[in-house]
């Protein structure tokens, strides 16, 4: 999976491009404590998939035929919960000290980041699901 070296790159950027630009901003409280307290939520979020995934959890797509769907946790609501973190963290973060155009520019390419990144995990589950002997599925 080609992207998950830009993907690396682009996590990284973001805190590089944070430092950067809020060193040129002013903190405004009443944008930045609010922005705060969203960044605190997404990391909760964060740990809460961490935690429900447990040893299942990894940053690369490894998926291990046989095993079902975790369906606890975030993931009884939504199929990819760490990706909310990611893009609210994304838009946030930045704009705890007002850096918008890291915001901007990091919101914008993540999206297509994302497309690419969902698409290839439920490729995987996919061709998993298939590999999987039916008296082995779990439904």
């Amino acid at each position: 999976f080609g992207h998950y070296p830009f993907m690396v790159a682009l996590h990284t950027g973001l805190l590089v491009a944070c430092l950067i630009e809020a060193t040129h901003r002013s903190f405004v409280p009443a944008l930045g404590w609010p922005m705060l307290a969203v960044v605190v939520l997404a990391q909760a979020l964060r740990w809460w998939c961490i935690t429900t995934l447990g040893p299942r959890w990894n940053t690369r797509i490894i998926v291990v035929p046989g095993l079902p769907l975790v369906d606890r946790g975030p993931y009884r609501w939504l199929r990819h919960p760490n990706y909310v973190a990611v893009v609210l963290e994304g838009i946030t973060l930045p704009m705890v000290h007002s850096a918008w155009v890291t915001a901007v520019v990091f919101t914008a390419v993540n999206a297509g980041l994302l497309r690419v990144r969902i698409a290839t995990e439920n490729a995987a589950l996919a061709r998993a699901l298939a590999e999987t002997p039916p008296s082995e599925k779990v439904t």
